[in-house]
């Protein structure tokens, strides 16, 4: 699988911005939509971390051969 860091880190970016919008419109961090938001964020910056996690496993790998 290709190394998708920079694409999942601007999903991370937008996703971000979404929250920032939506903790605006609703004004609080409780509201459903911001907390769905939340989660959306949380998920993508899982899958960011272990893709650079992965990356960097395989760089060490790669010296120690």
């Amino acid at each position: 699988m290709p190394n998708n860091t920079g694409v999942t880190l601007l999903r991370v970016e937008r996703a971000r911005q979404k929250l920032y919008q939506a903790q605006k419109r609703y004004g609080f961090f409780t509201h459903p939509k911001v907390v769905k938001q939340s989660v959306i964020l949380d998920e993508l910056l899982n899958e960011y971390n272990g893709a650079a996690q992965a990356s960097v496993q395989s760089s060490v790998t790669a010296q120690c051969l």
